[in-house]
């Protein structure tokens, strides 16, 4: 990695004709990786944020300390507009602002959606190598199964055909808590109900699992750790610039974008480069298409508010958002979890302490979340008369996750006493759309985000009817003897009234390019990101956005040589 300064005076002037420039994200490290396996190829990546591997990297790859990323320097930290299906309130939208993009602050789940999901993703862009059969290439490409740091062997527990020979680690659990006992008990008593999937990242899209997450053995595993940095250290046709925003794409022939503006701050100066074939858009819903609106490229009609001259009116951007946002139901239970761990300052410092030392103990693997469900409605749901927004017939349309610990919903306060387990709900195919807007035409203000969240009556009343489900399943007797009671404000959710009020009240956030990715009606500018998908992925969108950039690599390879 360079400074801008440096990259300016020296060793940059040596690659005037740089092949491509990636601006980075979870989809850009793995682009960038790939094409640099070419050596005739030259490949400059700009991020925005922090490396990953410097201060307070412990953040990122400890796996216990998943999630503790958002809300620091870590994360962009942005913010919605206020949200009419919310009660009027605002949510943090969190994403990477990290070498390695969201990949170093997610939850770290991997869970790729079924085959549904990618034969519908074909179907609308015309291009058949999307689908299912004709990923597998991709996908066997991108991960590879690890055991977990104790070595267990997981045997049973995922199918070892689906995964592949990749670099990026994903692994199961190394500790079974009761927790997970009684998922699996549930689906062996009532299998017909509640059947058992072996794999969610098979092609089955429904039924109850064991959960894989990015954890490499005893490590977070990033698109930053598993494709950049060991491209970085053995090859020298690939660079890195941090701390470097990119403000403005540069128009360097008529329709043609292969330059980029780019500058360390509001005030700093404006440094720009030049690529040869390309520039490769990764930065994420929400970087994307701001910066193809500061670039003139967008609505024309949204581009005046702010003093933008429209130079391509492409209406689509900044349209379509959506986002699967989370809503959790917590009981107290009668056997322990880990909330009780997670509170004690004590255990968490001695649990830190024996990572630090050997990469072992609770701190070294996935333990919160295990378990997971994924569920249709009934077919004869009055839901579905309009239509089914569902991939297909084997797409989910909510899903279940069970968590080892109190998983805090916007307002609540962790409890510190008692042992806690937690369901968190994702509505997995939500048919509000929200948008992207600029709020200046200065590239380092945040732009407008507003998800629409709860904006259809299908998104409010599937989530009442998840919820519904999840009562009945939680009252099966595979939990007898272990949930004691739910949570306050979660106790008296009888009618369908009460929990269209509690998801108002407490859920918390979570098509223009071609089949190609190319923009269309321009040249040499390409996106690899969750911007591009016409619809919210059935299951975890970081699985998504790999395959997705693997066959993206391919087809820019392809087109340069």
């Amino acid at each position: 990695m360079i400074s801008l300064s440096s990259a300016v005076s020296t060793k940059l002037l040596a690659y005037y004709t740089l092949t491509s420039i990636t601006i980075a994200g979870t989809a850009g490290s793995v682009v960038a990786a790939r094409l640099s396996e070419e050596p005739s190829v030259h490949v400059l990546v700009i991020e925005a944020g922090v490396s990953d591997n410097g201060t307070d990297s412990d953040i990122i790859y400890v796996p216990l300390l998943a999630g503790t990323g958002v809300g620091t320097i870590f994360d962009w930290n942005y913010t919605t507009v206020a949200q009419s299906g919310l009660d009027g309130r605002t949510i943090d939208f969190p994403r990477g602002f990290v070498l390695g993009g969201s990949s170093c602050i997610n939850g770290m789940i991997y869970s790729r959606g079924g085959s549904d999901e990618y034969d519908r993703l074909a179907t609308i862009s015309g291009d058949s190598g999307w689908s299912w059969k004709e990923l597998q290439q991709y996908i066997l490409m991108n991960e590879h199964h690890t055991p977990p740091w104790n070595d267990k062997r997981n045997v049973g527990e995922y199918n070892p055909l689906v995964h592949g020979f990749g670099p990026l680690g994903t692994g199961l659990t190394p500790t079974v808590f009761e927790t997970e006992q009684r998922v699996f008990q549930m689906t062996d008593d009532q299998p017909e109900l509640y059947p058992f999937n072996l794999d969610p990242n098979s092609a089955n899209g429904l039924g109850f699992s064991w959960l894989h997450t990015t954890v490499g053995t005893n490590a977070r595993s990033t698109s930053a750790s598993a494709y950049l940095h060991p491209a970085l250290n053995s090859r020298s046709n690939l660079d890195v610039l941090i701390h470097t925003q990119v403000t403005k794409l540069i128009e360097t022939e008529t329709n043609m974008y292969t330059g980029v503006q780019v500058a360390q701050s509001a005030t700093a100066k404006r440094f720009s480069f030049t690529a040869s074939k390309e520039v490769i858009l990764s930065a994420g819903t929400i970087g994307t298409p701001q910066l193809l609106m500061l670039s003139g490229i967008g609505p024309a009609a949204e581009l005046s508010k702010v003093g933008v001259s429209c130079v391509h009116d492409v209406p689509d951007i900044g349209r379509n958002l959506q986002d699967q946002n989370i809503l959790a139901i917590q009981w107290e239970v009668s056997s322990p979890t880990l909330s009780t761990f997670l509170s004690n300052e004590t255990a968490l410092r001695a649990a830190l302490a024996q990572y630090a030392e050997n990469k072992t103990g609770i701190a070294a693997g996935n333990t919160l979340v295990n378990s997971i469900g994924f569920v249709r409605l009934p077919s004869d749901s009055p839901l579905l008369k309009a239509g089914d927004p569902a991939a297909g017939p084997n797409a989910p349309h909510f899903q279940f996750a069970w968590l080892n610990t109190f998983y805090p919903n916007d307002g609540q306060t962790t409890p510190t006493t008692g042992n806690w387990m937690s369901v968190s709900i994702v509505l997995q195919s939500p048919t509000s759309r929200g948008s992207v807007n600029l709020t200046s035409s200065n590239a380092f203000d945040h732009p407008a985000i507003d998800p629409a969240y709860l904006q259809t009556s299908f998104d409010i009343n599937t989530y009442v009817a998840a919820i519904k489900t999840l009562q009945t399943l939680m009252s099966t007797p595979a939990w007898d003897g272990f949930l004691l009671a739910p949570f306050a404000d979660a106790a008296n959710l009888t009618t369908d009234a009460q929990i269209e009020g509690y998801v108002r009240n407490r859920l918390i956030g979570g098509g223009v390019v071609g089949p190609d990715l190319l923009v269309k009606g321009l040249k040499g500018l390409r996106i690899v990101d969750a911007s591009i998908l016409p619809s919210a992925v059935a299951g975890f969108p970081q699985a998504e956005i790999y395959i997705l950039a693997e066959r993206a690599a391919a087809l820019i390879k392809s087109s340069y040589l």
